[in-house]
């Protein structure tokens, strides 16, 4: 399954969510929920992966955590604040860069509509044209 595939999935449901349960409840719910929801559909999914650190040749696996790593492709990171920032972009860019993936998706529940709470970032992904 391709990144693209993995993430078409990944928005439906996400959007499927927010409409049953709204905005405004904590990340971790959020994560469990689509964590349960992606699993059902058959996709293999972890959550707080650990992405580790590499400075002057040694790894240090307190890096990062990110919340989901779907299919070992797509990076997901998962919000729930009024407004996303660039810093928020950032953090996401980081992990797929040290983790070496190319798609991933900054998913903010606490926008009224969720189709503006969904961003997606490339790590050198080719695009399916």
């Amino acid at each position: 399954m391709t990144e693209d595939a993995i993430g078409k999935q990944i928005v439906n449901i996400a959007v499927q969510i927010h409409q049953q349960v709204g905005p405004g409840l904590l990340e971790t719910v959020y994560e469990v929920i689509l964590a349960h929801e992606l699993r059902r559909r058959g996709l293999q999914v972890e959550r707080q992966v650990s992405i580790p650190v590499e400075y002057q040749g040694i790894k240090f696996d307190e890096g990062f955590r990110a919340d989901l790593l779907v299919e070992y492709k797509v990076i997901v990171e998962l919000k729930c604040v009024e407004r996303l920032n660039n810093a928020h972009k950032k953090q996401l860019l980081t992990y797929l860069r040290l983790a070496d993936r190319r798609l991933g998706y900054l998913l903010n529940f606490g926008e009224a509509l969720m189709k503006h709470g969904i961003t997606r970032i490339v790590n050198r992904l080719e695009e399916n044209c």
